[in-house]
């Protein structure tokens, strides 16, 4: 069963299944393995439950950090960066998510190249600055294109695209 159904076309939050959510963050019960700590962060963020995802998304920054591989210590600092963006904390979501974006960049990890560019993306939408923001969600097309990611991923990219410059034409007007 889909958590994510689609996306607010104009807030670009995504549109969750409550039960479907709530299913699995009890499937996941209190499993502590990398995985289930970066799943939990994005389900509590999505039902929110920020103050528990934002602990929850400072253990897995810790678990990564401590297992020593950095690309998985990349991605829990852009879910961590998530729910900072749900706290409205956007600045300092900001600089994590380009710490990220340029760290996957460098080291050629392109998946999190990607997921970190729409983050950052949806950063910058939530500050208004829609021109950085249709940037960031190209970039993370291109790179969608390119490594052949799922289909949600690159139409999750494409829409956030189109909605993006909805508000840009409007600007304009």
């Amino acid at each position: 069963m889909a958590i994510v159904l689609g996306y607010d076309p104009t807030t670009l939050r995504e549109q969750v299944d409550p039960v479907a959510l709530e299913e699995r963050l009890e499937e996941l019960g209190t499993l502590r393995s990398a995985a289930a700590l970066d799943e939990k962060v994005g389900l509590l963020r999505l039902a929110g439950k920020l103050d528990e995802a934002w602990d929850i998304a400072n253990q897995a920054v810790r678990q990564a950090r401590f297992g020593g591989d950095r690309e998985m210590l990349a991605l829990a600092r852009v879910r961590r960066a998530q729910v900072q963006q749900a706290l409205g904390k956007l600045e300092p979501a900001l600089a994590d998510l380009t710490d990220c974006v340029n760290e996957a960049h460098a080291h050629e990890w392109s998946a999190t190249e990607a997921f970190a560019l729409q983050q950052r993306g949806r950063v910058n939408f939530d500050l208004e600055d829609y021109d950085a923001a249709r940037r960031d969600f190209s970039d993370a097309l291109k790179v969608h294109v390119r490594i052949k990611s799922s289909p949600d991923e690159v139409d999750a990219a494409m829409i956030a695209i189109q909605i993006t410059e909805t508000f840009i034409d409007g600007a304009g007007s």
